[in-house]
């Protein structure tokens, strides 16, 4: 059986793997890991402190090292609500956990209680496992992957388990009291329990870090940087699950094109950054009034579409009309800027570049027709509504 210092010494290498791991991902500027880097190298720093230090650990050693402890127990929750996007720092968690030491050196220096010392430490180490569980599930996306976000909760959880049955050996004597570094099953059983939750947490940590990556580069893959709406890729990717959802559920759906009018005169006029401003100004005004079903995207340059859910032609044109409105009352900097839009709903055996296009074709006859208008397309001939073949 491996002696509790051979097993301090990996949970040292386990935390040092852990914090070369994390400061590789510090580039990527992911809220939390540099808190949680320095959270493991306190550890490692704490364990280290122990190890070295003549045995059984004087009470200036357990003190020192449980200071560090729990700074490394505060720093690792408080990155975890700072990689969710809370505030990190919790005042009367801090309180609380300074209560916690100040009682924990109490039992430590002045009236040294083993069974005390214990007790005081795995509360505060269960504490940050069951919080950083707890935010883990909590802020968990609902979209997309969501095992490393159960992953780190199962770690931590477990990681609280072990400092609760702890806690519960203690309370009912069926552990010696002895420190942590003395040769006892018990010590061997906690640091393998505690070798094997710390480097799963920590992976699972360097997990989520990967997935808020992937989705930051599937935004700036599918979001327009300018406007804040979805690209032409994007947004043709999610009308065409609209369109097959509709014809699925046999709802009507509508799509409109708008395009600003005389852009290329604003550029020319006023600049490229309030031709930007201008675009930003539109997709604002628009999306603010849009309903949560519908799909607003920029197909590129100075055009954008929406697709009506649940909407026949007339109710587009009306609500289309509105955003034109809107837009031509809320001058921008001092630049008044309209749009022209052409409307069309999806018919039997439509594809979507179909409908685009005879929206397009009515977005021509809006421009021809003296701008600032929302013109809808013509309607179909009973006979193009049969699908082909």
């Amino acid at each position: 059986m491996l002696s509790p210092l051979a097993l301090i010494c990996i949970v040292i290498v386990s935390c040092l793997m852990s914090v070369a791991i994390l400061a590789s991902l510090l580039r990527t500027a992911v809220p939390g890991i540099g808190r949680w880097c320095v959270a493991y190298a306190l550890l490692a720093a704490a364990s280290a402190w122990v190890l070295l230090a003549p045995a059984p650990p004087g009470p200036l050693v357990a003190a020192g090292a449980s200071l560090v402890t729990f700074a490394a127990v505060l720093l690792l929750v408080q990155g975890t609500r700072q990689f969710f996007g809370l505030d990190s720092v919790r005042h009367m968690e801090s309180a609380a956990l300074l209560i916690v030491y100040v009682a924990l050196v109490y039992f430590t220096c002045v009236s040294p209680n083993i069974d005390a010392k214990i007790t005081l430490l795995s509360v505060a180490l269960a504490y940050a496992r069951i919080a950083v569980g707890t935010l883990a599930l909590r802020h968990a996306p609902r979209d997309g992957a969501r095992y490393p976000y159960r992953f780190v909760a199962a770690a931590a959880y477990l990681g609280a388990l072990v400092h609760v049955a702890r806690i519960a050996a203690v309370a009912f004597g069926l552990g010696p009291k002895m420190a942590l570094v003395q040769p006892s099953p018990w010590n061997v059983v906690f640091l393998g329990l505690a070798i094997v939750t710390l480097p799963c947490m920590s992976t699972g940590m360097v997990m989520l870090a990967n997935d808020r990556l992937a989705r930051r580069m599937e935004q700036l893959a599918s979001v327009d940087e300018l406007t804040g709406i979805l690209m032409r890729r994007a947004f043709m990717a999610k009308a065409n699950a609209l369109l097959r959802e509709a014809s699925a559920e046999g709802k009507p759906l509508a799509v409109a094109i708008l395009d600003i009018d005389n852009f290329k005169a604003i550029n020319d006029s006023f600049g490229h950054a309030a031709g930007d401003r201008v675009l930003t100004h539109i997709a604002s005004t628009v999306s603010a009034r849009l309903r949560p079903c519908d799909l607003f995207g920029r197909l590129g340059g100075e055009e954008f579409a929406i697709v009506f859910a649940n909407a026949k032609k007339a109710d587009a044109q009306a609500w289309t009309n509105q955003l034109r409105l809107a837009v031509a009352q809320s001058p921008n900097d001092g630049v008044r800027c309209t749009f022209s839009a052409g409307v069309e709903c999806v018919g039997g055996g439509d594809a979507l570049a179909d409908v685009l296009a005879r929206a397009d074709t009515a977005l021509y006859t809006a421009k021809e027709t003296g701008r600032n208008r929302v013109v809808p397309a013509p309607e179909l001939d009973a006979r193009d509504l049969v699908e082909p073949g």
